[in-house]
């Protein structure tokens, strides 16, 4: 049974923050909210935490993870960014995209794609899930919270914790989110690459 976290959507309980925090430490597979609809959520090496979202969304192994981070520093850790790209990325976060990039020796073998050796970041411009990954100190390894044959996320916390009960450790539910999943730009071969549009606007990237 997924543990319940009623978070304020402006003033995170600090209390609660730290709760979650510590189950995802723990191992947690968590679901919560982002600047673009509700993710699935776990620990950056998480291996069960990877098979688990895997099997809830019926992903292969083809799928780009994604590691949502605090800051531009963090996410810099991870990814291998050059001058131009850098410029175009800072312009827009923390926002709503999801950029898929090279990734660094400290990005876990399997998180990344098998051929491409890339994973997706990105930095959400959301008040609680910016408080979790501060109160965590390390990025969350996500994929957007769309089931299999579903065309729109959930968009309630209460009903994510109804539905997946019995899969999820923890749901944070902070009210309404979005239905719109990020827009994603494929920054891999150093051009930019609309691979989905979705709550980001494309327009600087076209």
């Amino acid at each position: 049974m997924a543990k319940y976290f009623d978070v304020h959507p402006d003033n995170p309980q600090p209390r609660s923050i730290a709760q979650v925090a510590d189950s995802v430490r723990s191992g947690a597979l968590i679901a919560y909210p982002t600047d673009s609809c509700y993710a699935l959520g776990c620990r950056l090496g998480s291996r069960d935490g990877i098979d688990r979202i895997r099997s809830i969304r019926h992903l292969d192994n083809r799928h780009h993870f994604t590691l949502v981070c605090q800051d531009f520093a963090q996410l810099g850790q991870f990814v291998q960014i050059d001058n131009d790209v850098f410029r175009a990325i800072k312009a827009s976060t923390p926002g709503s995209y999801t950029f898929i990039l090279p990734a660094t020796r400290e990005v876990p073998r399997m998180l990344q794609h098998p051929k491409k050796k890339t994973v997706g970041v990105r930095i959400p411009d959301h008040v609680v899930t910016q408080a979790l990954l501060a109160e965590l100190g390390e990025p969350l390894l996500s994929s957007t919270l769309l089931l299999p044959d579903e065309e729109e996320p959930m968009t309630q916390g209460w009903e994510i914790k109804d539905r997946l009960d019995h899969v999820l450790d923890a749901v944070v539910d902070s009210g309404d989110c979005g239905t719109e999943p990020t827009t994603v730009v494929d920054f891999s071969d150093g051009e930019a690459e609309i691979v989905r549009r979705g709550a980001g606007d494309t327009t600087r990237f076209e």
